[in-house]
């Protein structure tokens, strides 16, 4: 038996069975190359669903996270710390805000933007008592607390966890005149992504946030821009939104915050939103605690440079445009480097024939293979990968 065989075996007899992996054990990895537990070496073509989109142990951050260790790394918000300040204070900067909330994980940045959302409604808006409502979208995934499947329409996030926490109305995604249609005196919110990852890297029609944030402008309405999965530079740009020039009027961040290296989230908006928080109405152990924000800084310094926002918009357009030549992919859907192949069939043997191959990606809703590499992939890397891409796809 494989070390990996054995791990695998402790995982399957002792971890609930919460996920289907692919049967490989990670044990070592650099920049996008994975390497497992028994030496064979991989292309990261997932990137942790975009947590890891400057590379695994990127140099930079993981100087910065040693140094933090050797520091201090937990004094929880009853107490200030010196990285607390300067990290809020350049998230803020880089989103063109004045506040930010730091949370964990994406999940509690979302649960907090609810909140935010509904204390805004009912003590600035005038929303009568226990009435908030916020429209979200067919085939959103934001998270899988008790509050968020509530409103997920993905059989295996929402079935058997009843009762469900009221307050939200599905319409479909990219329809403005559904929206419209839904918005009432009692709405607080619109929480939408900009580029739907779970469901299949799923791009909303041209003009679709232009209109969104118009409408939401015109209804007092606020809306909240869930970047977890498609900002940071995954999609070209720092924020998914800015393919159309949209401000909203939350931001909601995650995954690619904390580098790779440990769950960070914030929800980040002005003085007349986030300012209805009061001391000891919100908060969160290790939120903002001195090593995720030493973390996150660098994080945003490596943002304002660029580098990586414009890799992934010049290498992404590559990748889109080697992608729709593929035999046996029915359509191509994403932005930068990111990409939902919908195939004809199953996509699980394909992922299982790309692992083979020495790339490693990951099937959703059945018969779409999400490719989003970390953003510091070479073109060679990026061509190795398609190569082998298209290689799995005729053998199946």
């Amino acid at each position: 038996m494989t070390v990996s065989s054995e791990l695998r075996t402790l995982s399957d007899e002792h971890a609930a069975h919460t996920y289907h992996p692919l049967p490989v054990v990670i044990a070592t990895a650099e920049g996008v190359w994975v390497t497992d537990a028994d030496g064979h070496r991989y292309l990261d073509m997932l990137a942790a669903y975009s947590a890891v989109n400057f590379g695994h142990r990127n140099p930079r951050l993981t100087a910065k996270a040693k140094e933090q260790l050797d520091r201090v790394t937990l004094v929880s918000r009853a107490f200030e710390h010196d990285k607390f300040g300067p990290f809020v204070t350049d998230l803020a900067a880089l989103c063109g805000k004045d506040m930010v909330l730091p949370m964990n994980s994406g999940a509690e940045g979302v649960e907090t933007a609810i909140k935010t959302a509904r204390k805004w409604g009912y003590e600035v808006k005038g929303v009568p008592a226990d009435q908030a409502n916020i429209i979200v979208f067919s085939g959103n995934f934001h998270g899988r607390t008790t509050t968020i499947i509530s409103f997920s329409d993905d059989p295996e996030a929402h079935e058997h966890y009843g009762p469900y926490t009221p307050g939200f109305r599905t319409v479909p995604y990219g329809d403005i005149d559904a929206v419209r249609a839904a918005i009432d005196g009692s709405t607080v919110g619109v929480l939408v992504e900009p580029i739907q990852g779970e469901a299949g890297v799923n791009v909303p029609p041209d003009g679709f946030l232009r209109a969104l944030r118009a409408l939401c402008t015109e209804a007092n309405v606020l809306m909240i821009d869930d970047e977890i999965q498609a900002g940071l530079g995954r999609a070209g740009d720092t924020f998914a939104a800015q393919h159309e020039d949209v401000v909203p009027d939350i931001y909601i961040l995650g995954k690619a915050l904390g580098g790779g290296i440990m769950p960070v989230s914030a929800v980040v908006a002005d003085r007349d939103v986030l300012g209805v928080f009061q001391p000891g109405q919100h908060g969160s152990t290790f939120g903002g605690n001195p090593l995720a924000c030493a973390i996150g800084r660098e994080v945003v310094a490596i943002l304002k440079e660029g580098t990586y926002q414009r890799h992934s918009k010049e290498l992404g357009a590559y990748m889109h445009e080697r992608l729709a030549t593929f035999t046996g992919v029915a359509s191509v859907s994403g932005r930068g480097l990111w990409a939902g192949l919908h195939l004809d069939r199953k996509a699980r043997p394909v992922s299982e024939r790309l692992m083979e191959l020495g790339v490693l990606a990951k099937e959703t809703h059945e018969t779409t293979i999400r490719l989003a590499p970390p953003l510091s992939i070479t073109r060679e890397e990026l061509d190795w990968a398609l190569d082998q891409v298209e290689t799995a796809l005729a053998d199946h």
